[in-house]
């Protein structure tokens, strides 16, 4: 049954100036778990935020089927009386811990149906793709706050980047082709990390924790901005229209940016085409920034001499991309950022996230609605 704390009276959550929504300190919160979540994990938030009043009941959430699995089992579903409980559960919130069913129509449901509801978190780092995809009006979007749990993420998905880079360094499809030919060739030289340049494209938390990992080993780390604000570990800031430029001096490239119109393709034939020969490419934010199409040309020229991919334009990669086969390719089915600890450091977020709200603060992780992201 519905696990609920208390059930105080609603008071109303007042929308403030430039998209931040506050409460006085003596409200109450009543969070609604929209999602698959732990009772240790949803006690954490209660111990960390006393004023949520959290509602859950773990019956009505698909089950997880490893960490991390907000959508739950596909093959799980919920009979007619418990579907009709579960969005009665999710339209009584001033808050979702979670897009329902982590579904964008269940979301645009739950907003109309519900003219309380004043924010949500979504689970994923790059949210704001399903909040656009809810296809929500105007009235909507300035009603309530999305926001996401971006810079959760930030140490899994770094440590791939640096990962992708070392193994275009050292040459990791040599070796791997070699060790399993038995073949024992001549020595050639790797290159080093400590000598080279590295472009973070994107300088948000996960930017930023890569360029902190980069510095560490030695790398003189470049970044892209928009804002020109200094980023810790950054040598240069380069302008967004200076790509073309910037790109054409680096050892390693490594896309961090989010989904959005204006990043469409931001890596493109026009980009490629401008790099130092032999670049190395990771990719950790969304696969849409890059053209496949473009890259596979680069590839196959040796314009880049190797690209570690967390992120594709289409997900799941389908069988017949020629990226699966490429030599100097690594696949990775969108799973560096899985972490045992992900689930708790997004309901620790979640708890951080309504101290601010209710201490009338601005929150952290706020999708822009005009952009997504």
């Amino acid at each position: 049954m519905v696990n609920e704390h208390s059930r105080e009276p609603h008071r109303s959550l007042t929308g403030a100036a430039e998209g931040e929504t506050t409460m006085s300190t003596n409200e109450s919160l009543r969070a609604v778990v929209a999602v698959p979540l732990k009772e240790e994990h949803c006690r954490l938030i209660e111990r960390l935020e006393p004023r949520v009043r959290l509602v859950r009941d773990a019956r009505l959430t698909h089950p997880m089927r490893g960490p991390a699995d907000w959508s739950g089992d596909p093959d799980h579903s919920r009979t007619a009386q418990e579907q009709a409980e579960f969005d009665a559960m999710v339209d009584s919130a001033d808050a979702l811990f979670g897009i329902p069913d982590v579904d964008p129509a269940a979301l645009a449901r739950t907003v109309a149906a519900n003219p309380r509801l004043r924010w949500v978190m979504t689970t994923a780092a790059g949210g704001g793709g399903q909040v656009k995809a809810a296809g929500l009006d105007p009235a909507a979007l300035e009603r309530v706050v999305f926001t996401t749990s971006a810079g959760v993420h930030g140490g899994p998905l770094a440590e791939f980047a640096v990962f992708g880079v070392m193994a275009g360094a050292k040459d990791l499809p040599r070796l791997a082709r070699q060790q399993a030919e038995r073949r024992w060739t001549d020595r050639w030289e790797m290159r080093q990390v400590d000598e080279m340049t590295v472009l973070v494209v994107g300088l948000g938390g996960i930017g930023a924790e890569c360029a902190r990992r980069f510095r560490a080993l030695g790398a003189e780390v470049w970044g892209t901005t928009r804002s020109g604000a200094p980023v810790e570990g950054v040598d240069r800031l380069v302008p967004l229209d200076g790509l073309e430029r910037a790109v054409g001096e680096v050892d390693a490239i490594v896309v961090t940016l989010p989904g959005t119109d204006q990043t469409h393709h931001l890596i493109d034939e026009g980009v490629l085409a401008a790099v130092k020969p032999g670049v190395i490419l990771a990719s950790v934010g969304r696969g849409t920034v890059i053209d496949e199409a473009a890259l596979l040309g680069a590839l196959d020229d040796g314009r880049v001499s190797f690209a570690a991919l967390d992120v594709f334009e289409v997900e799941p990669l389908p069988a017949d991309s020629p990226l699966w086969r490429h030599p100097r390719v690594l696949v990775s089915p969108h799973t560096a950022a899985l972490s045992s600890k992900e689930e708790e450091r997004i309901a620790r977020r979640f708890a951080e996230n309504a101290t601010r709200l209710l201490d009338g603060q601005p929150m952290r992780a706020v999708v822009d609605t005009v952009e997504f992201y």
